[in-house]
């Protein structure tokens, strides 16, 4: 009862903050058969601003990842925050689980609401999507920030990633159905987590991951980045912004060094000191400035 009032007032400030900023709430059929259908935030229409598409990670829906980002980059740009598909009320017909059919999926979005280029900024699992539309839409896509996103990783970071958290399964720690493994994944994307009950962590877990969990457990399962120990990825052409936490024990430092030399030499890395995985959140005015400097540049 208490987490739903909280999350309930919570949600109903943000909206009314987004909407504030001058985003309003729009669903879009994207395929002419109404098979898929994208939840979105952004401008009732295009205007003379540069758009940026954020792209949400693995965990709550889009606006509760981007919320320290939304209002600050929609004074100087459109910007566009969809559901991914199976997060909010963004669903699909298709049993492609892939995160490259979500990169389609987003494209055919911003086909449709008449946005011929843009940049996009991507983190955790929204940075593999990301990756995606830039490397098979490269006319389209004019920037990338990758935050705290390893699409270098391979399956060894991942087995690495499941000894350091002590879980047998990968969404044992990344998808949380109870309190204890709550717990444990904001100590692992904080440098310093909230304290909060078992009570509370119990009713978070239960009404911001359980929402079609069997199809996020699919998404999951059929990341194509990682699934063994060769990296395949191949240099952008696109400007690319790598901004990582230093502190990051989801994905270590290490791989964003090593994902600033495969990108190439359009490729710049941004350490943010005192964060860990979910920096944007953590450190967002630091983040927003780093961002919003790479967005403006040549």
């Amino acid at each position: 009862m208490a987490v739903s009032f909280l999350l309930s007032l919570s949600s109903r400030f943000l909206r009314r903050s987004i909407a504030a900023a001058g985003l309003t709430s729009q669903t879009v059929e994207i395929d002419d058969d109404g098979g898929t259908t994208i939840h979105l935030w952004g401008p009732p229409a295009p205007t003379s601003k540069p758009p940026v598409l954020l792209i949400h990670g693995l965990g709550p829906q889009s606006i509760w990842q981007w919320r320290n980002q939304i209002s600050f980059f929609a004074r100087d740009f459109d910007v566009y925050v969809p559901d991914l598909l199976f997060f909010g009320d963004s669903f699909t017909k298709s049993t492609d689980r892939t995160e490259i059919f979500q990169a389609t999926c987003l494209a055919k979005l911003l086909q449709k609401l008449g946005i011929p280029r843009y940049s996009i900024v991507g983190t955790n699992y929204g940075g593999f999507v990301a990756y995606h539309m830039a490397a098979m839409w490269p006319e389209r896509v004019e920037k990338v920030v990758f935050a705290s996103c390893a699409v270098n990783m391979s399956q060894r970071d991942t087995n690495e990633l499941m000894e350091r958290a002590k879980v047998e399964k990968i969404e044992d720690l990344l998808m949380p159905v109870n309190a204890t493994q709550l717990r444990k994944l904001l100590s692992f994307i904080a440098v310093r987590p909230p304290y909060l009950p078992d009570f509370l962590l119990k009713g978070f877990a239960e009404k911001l991951y359980s929402k079609s969990r069997k199809e996020k457990l699919e998404l999951l399962k059929e990341v194509t980045i990682g699934k063994d120990d060769t990296v395949t990825i191949s240099p952008l052409q696109q400007e690319i912004l790598i901004v990582w936490g230093e502190h990051d024990q989801i994905f270590p430092l290490e791989k964003a060094v090593e994902l600033e030399k495969l990108l190439g030499e359009k490729a710049r890395l941004h350490v943010i000191k005192n964060a860990s995985h979910a920096n944007h959140l953590e450190q967002a005015a630091q983040f927003n400035n780093v961002v919003n400097n790479f967005l403006h540049g040549p």
